[in-house]
């Protein structure tokens, strides 16, 4: 006999298997892949492209009022990783952003945030010569706010806070690089 709690239990979760349809994805690199020099840095003995990369993404769930965007690198020799970019504040309608739309060709209303780099901004995979290839995972957040309290000077933790704390879902894309 099927107990009613067992029922309950398996209809709360519902929602949750339905929410499996946000998808992250971009022409410029595919998840898995290596990311392309492109979107290396140019500087620290690194001879990138140093553009932020096309992104599209689809399924965000009913109710999202805007987007988070950000590109980190847990595997950075830091103790906190490296964030390459924090996009917060992209209109719910915009799924999508062109390569290079850093820092000049974002939509109108988005804040870009200090990466850490030090400035606002995409800033490309430059790790460690020699070390093992770092992942980079790129990760889009649903938001039930339009607007959300951050600026050009907004940390990555900060923009991370807000994008973790908030999302009524993601979806992510990683790639590695090494030199």
């Amino acid at each position: 006999m099927i107990r009613p709690t067992f029922l309950v239990a398996l209809f709360a979760c519902a929602p949750i298997a339905a929410m499996a349809d946000m998808v992250l994805t971009s022409p410029d690199m595919a998840a898995g892949g290596v990311l392309p020099d492109d979107q290396v840095f140019n500087a620290f003995g690194c001879s990138g492209g140093n553009l932020s990369p096309a992104l599209q993404w689809s399924g965000a769930p009913e109710g999202t009022k805007s987007y988070i965007l950000t590109a980190y690198d847990p595997d950075a020799p830091t103790g906190s990783g490296w964030w390459h970019w924090t996009v917060a504040n992209i209109p719910a309608e915009v799924t999508a952003l062109a390569e290079g739309a850093s820092p000049a060709g974002m939509p109108q209303g988005t804040v870009e945030g200090r990466t850490d780099f030090g400035a606002s901004g995409f800033g490309g995979a430059c790790p460690p010569e020699g070390a093992a290839p770092h992942r980079y995972v790129f990760t889009v957040f649903a938001m039930p706010e339009a607007t959300l309290p951050l600026d050009g000077a907004s940390s990555g933790a900060m923009v991370g806070f807000y994008a973790n704390a908030m999302a009524l879902q993601k979806a992510e894309l990683t790639v590695t690089y090494g030199r």
